[in-house]
């Protein structure tokens, strides 16, 4: 009898406003993980993004475009909701410091409850990337300073043509 065979998914949501080296470093990660990475950019409620929905979609495909397994999606309402609806068997949630932590494991608990099935797996950021953040980059880009170290170059050239448009 031959051996059921079943993709596993995990879902890496985030508003990836803009998508940082730290993202990257995770997506690339959590990617060898799994038969299927899928990128899940959400509308976060309260947050007026730099880029809309579908310019952050665009960026992150061509970002990723190098690994075969990683899909990119936008998604409206609770990200577990929308995992559930992939068939995700985990939520990956990136971590740079132990404030990140308080916050995602107060997440990861609802999620639990939520659907149960679905595990939440925390990957830490490379430590080279741990100072950076989507604000920070935002902030610094805003101002006329150089984000190379922080994003990725495609994303570098999106924020200057964003600023200057």
């Amino acid at each position: 009898m031959a051996a059921k065979t079943t993709e596993r998914v995990a879902v890496y949501s985030g508003s990836f406003d803009p998508m940082t080296l730290g993202h990257l470093d995770v997506i690339r990660r959590a990617s060898r993980l799994f038969d299927v990475l899928i990128v899940a950019t959400g509308e976060a409620s309260g947050k007026a993004p730099l880029f809309t929905t579908p310019e952050r979609c665009e960026v992150i495909a061509a970002v990723v475009a190098d690994l075969p397994n990683v899909k990119v999606e936008s998604y409206r309402g609770l990200t577990v909701t929308f995992a559930e609806k992939q068939r995700a068997v985990a939520l990956v949630r990136g971590l740079r410091s132990h404030s990140d932590y308080d916050y995602e494991m107060q997440m990861a608990l609802m999620n639990r409850v939520l659907a149960p099935a679905i595990e939440t797996l925390f990957i830490p950021t490379s430590p080279q990337f741990s100072h950076i953040s989507s604000s920070l980059a935002k902030e610094i880009a805003l101002h006329g300073g150089d984000v190379n170290l922080l994003v990725p170059p495609l994303v570098a050239r999106k924020l200057a043509d964003k600023i200057k448009g």
